[in-house]
């Protein structure tokens, strides 16, 4: 009887294991360089959001900035405009002395194409108010609506002017952002087409350099006035309501034409007259 030796086994292959942690380590560094190369993706897709963030609010604030420069450039330009109807006014009879006694005047240069009928298109208008002094003070802005009665159809427009007379005219606008001033507003609103020469009846003398546009009325009115916020803060660059604007006591240059063309301060009574000329 032959004894059979157990045989011991033999020891695990070791290639297999050195293929595994191969394997895992090869693994590991794909994922490292996946890793590598996504991190620099992201941070440049954040950077790109950002610069693209940054940008969008920097175009706002461009359009911003664009639309403040053309509201300033449109309020100058009314200035500038009013100077012009001012020196037409002047041509007319009588006029001159009107505005030597006004309390105030509101000129639009350009008033809107008439609808047919009654009412019609406004129009952008720049307020002149006299100061304690008598001198001329600055601009401020005010929108018109319609004309209530006079309007003669398919009349174009053009500008028109309305001298104050009296301080309730000028307290139309100083104290209310909406209001109309005619007849029913408690207001007399003449129509200067049709004034007897040296005639002062009225708290408003309405003046047009369209011939046609009050008709043959002999009272005027003008609907829904509106202080117009933006033109008046883009004129003067800071924010601004309709009394401040009035009552601002600061230096103007650019209003200097038309406080000139307004003319000076009426001569006192009993002055002499060789400081009354304007």
């Amino acid at each position: 009887m032959m004894h059979v030796m157990p045989r011991t086994p033999p020891p695990p292959p070791r290639t297999g294991r050195r293929r595994s942690v191969l394997r895992h380590a090869l693994l590991g560094a794909a994922a490292l360089l996946m890793l590598a190369f996504a991190l620099p993706a992201a941070t440049a897709q954040d950077s790109h959001a950002s610069r693209s963030a940054a940008a969008a609010g920097q175009a706002a604030h461009g359009t911003d900035n664009d639309a403040a420069t053309r509201r300033q450039q449109a309020a100058v330009k009314h200035v500038s405009d009013a100077v012009g109807v001012v020196h037409t006014m002047s041509n007319e009879t009588g006029m001159a002395a009107l505005l030597g006694r006004a309390r105030g005047v509101f000129i639009v240069p350009t008033y809107g194409r008439a609808a047919l009928g009654v009412g019609g298109a406004g129009g952008a208008g720049v307020l002149m108010v006299r100061q304690a002094d008598g001198a001329w003070g600055n601009p401020v802005f005010f929108d018109t609506g319609g004309l209530s009665i006079g309007l003669q159809a398919g009349v174009e427009g053009g500008p028109i002017a309305l001298v104050l007379l009296n301080q309730k005219a000028v307290d139309s606008f100083r104290n209310r952002n909406n209001f109309s001033l005619s007849a029913d507003a408690g207001l007399t609103v003449v129509n200067f087409a049709r004034m007897a020469q040296g005639s002062t009846a009225g708290d408003v003398v309405a003046w047009s350099g369209s011939k046609g546009l009050f008709g043959n009325a002999a009272t005027v009115g003008i609907n829904d006035v509106r202080y117009n916020q933006r033109l008046t803060e883009a004129y003067y660059g800071k924010p601004m309501t309709a009394l401040q604007a009035i009552d601002s006591k600061e230096s103007n240059a650019q209003a200097d034409a038309l406080r000139k063309v307004l003319g000076s301060p009426p001569t006192p009574a009993g002055s002499s007259g060789k400081a009354g000329g304007r």
